[in-house]
């Protein structure tokens, strides 16, 4: 959801080191910004942060990029890494549509995507508009690794089998799919919650998890309904 218009936000956000201001002079450099050779991860639509900065304090190898559009929201994350003492190395935001991202990314520089809570654009007639759907799928197939994955989670079952009928029909292959990630212990450990599963899980709504690839490599998948 589109926050109201906050006054300074722009300018905030222009002036910090955490937003890359020109993503598409980095294309196919995106190791050379962070200065090294981890994997790099990216969530699209990060919202206020909280996921995706508290994965990059977890695991200082791995490299992480978070995706907003809407100022008003980036800036949240942004206000949050800036009051540390010390600067997080590893996360940098763009501030740019998801539609626009081949622009900014090479063939196999991402290692990972996620997709959290994401809008579910409820009527039929945006339904490409649907981070999860055929359209964006095939997006992010450019740029994710040959042996890439992507997470997706969400409360909304409409928007759930929406997606998983969309990775199925596009050739994508399940390595875990459920339909109550809360209570699948093997699942939950090591889950870190958005603000949205936060507020959802806690009026009882069931959270929904897939995660995909698009080459069948020897896993042990995981269904649960």
């Amino acid at each position: 959801m589109r926050l109201r218009n906050i006054p300074g936000a722009d300018e905030v956000i222009e002036k910090s080191e955490y937003v890359i201001q020109d993503p598409a002079s980095h294309k196919g450099r995106w190791k050379a910004l962070f200065g090294n050779d981890n994997p790099i991860r990216m969530e699209i639509g990060m919202g206020k942060g909280k996921f995706l900065t508290t994965l990059a304090e977890q695991n200082p190898d791995v490299n992480y990029i978070g995706v907003e559009m809407y100022t008003s929201v980036l800036l949240r994350a942004v206000q949050k890494l800036e009051q540390q003492d010390r600067k997080q190395e590893n996360i940098v935001f763009l501030r740019m549509d998801a539609r626009d991202l081949e622009e900014a990314f090479a063939e196999g520089e991402i290692d990972r995507i996620y997709l959290n809570f994401s809008d579910p654009w409820p009527k039929d007639r945006h339904a490409k508009r649907r981070l999860p759907s055929e359209q964006f799928l095939g997006r992010y197939r450019r740029y994710l690794k040959q042996d890439g994955r992507i997470e997706f989670k969400t409360d909304n079952r409409a928007l759930f089998d929406f997606a998983v009928e969309e990775a199925g029909k596009t050739g994508w292959i399940f390595e875990v799919l459920t339909y109550d990630l809360h209570h699948d212990e093997k699942l939950m450990q090591g889950n870190v919650m958005t603000e949205y599963e936060e507020k959802f899980s806690s009026i009882g709504n069931p959270i929904h998890k897939y995660i995909i690839y698009r080459e069948e490599v020897p896993q042990e998948i995981t269904v649960k309904s």
